[in-house]
């Protein structure tokens, strides 16, 4: 289980990207261990709707599985504390994903998206993390 610390030392941003973004399931960003994940963002342009999962796993657990439609459909809007926000400005959706306290990982992390839609122009991950 992932444990939290009070500072981040190193800062850094892993950046993925698929153009286009093809119907299937795509690893964005895969960070070799040890670590410490600050927050993730997810951009989808060319906005059709459709259910893409963004996928977040540290050390092969499951730690965030949501589809930008599940996102919209409960209104997680920024205004919404629980640690994932969609901002939407058609035609491009940006899921962020984040906690209060950053979280360890000793062997990698690793965001995927799973386009399930066609259409998709374009999917940028942005991850902030460090040691």
């Amino acid at each position: 289980m992932p444990t939290t610390t009070s500072y981040i030392a190193s800062a850094q941003r892993t950046q993925g990207m698929m153009t286009p973004a093809p119907v299937g399931e795509h690893v964005l960003v895969k960070i070799a261990g040890p670590g410490v994940f600050v927050c993730a963002e997810v951009t989808r342009q060319n906005d059709p709707p459709g259910v893409s999962f963004v996928s977040l796993d540290l050390d092969g657990r499951n730690v965030v599985s949501i589809s930008f439609e599940a996102a919209r459909n409960w209104g997680l809007t920024q205004s919404n504390p629980t640690g994932v926000v969609l901002l939407e400005n058609k035609p491009i959706s940006t899921l962020t994903i984040g906690y209060p306290l950053p979280l360890h990982f000793a062997r990698e992390l690793i965001l995927k998206v799973n386009v399930r839609e066609m259409g998709v122009a374009q999917i940028l991950a942005n991850v902030i993390h460090g040691t």
